[in-house]
């Protein structure tokens, strides 16, 4: 049997090459989950909004208090379906996003209309800063002093 080594060598290095670990995919940038976070909450999908969320992130948001506060994401569904309660149309109208290593800043205008024809308009800032892919601390910014 005659073999050709130069051939035999040739496959034998494809072989290897083709068993390296080949680089994985990146999974989404946490700008586009910010992003999308945003989407679901515009299509006021609370269920989807939340799952960008680790269950227990801590929030910083005025209508919760002045400090940190854990939410699961039962309780992120039930607070902005009482917000879509008291405002059937609330949205948000992303202005800017900021995104550097696991932080994320977006500024956006929130709005809305009450059933008895009262609306709002309202400048936000919120920090979001990501673990595994997952918001983890979401810092919110408003003044309701001025409205």
């Amino acid at each position: 049997m005659v073999c050709n080594f130069g051939f035999v060598s040739t496959i034998m290095l494809l072989m290897i090459a083709g068993c390296r670990e080949q680089p994985i995919a990146s999974p989404v940038g946490n700008k586009e989950t910010a992003l999308a976070m945003f989407e679901a909450f515009n299509k006021h999908d609370w269920q989807k909004m939340a799952s960008y969320y680790v269950d227990g992130a801590e929030f910083l948001d005025p209508s919760l208090g002045k400090t940190y506060v854990k939410q699961s994401h039962q309780e992120i569904i039930e607070k902005y379906q009482g917000m879509q309660q008291m405002f059937h149309d609330i949205a948000d109208d992303v202005t800017g996003i900021y995104a550097d290593g696991e932080s994320v800043v977006v500024q956006f205008t929130s709005h809305g209309n009450m059933s008895g024809g009262s609306s709002f308009s309202l400048p936000i800032v919120t920090v979001l800063t990501f673990s595994n892919g997952l918001i983890a601390r979401d810092a919110t910014y408003y003044d309701l002093e001025n409205e």
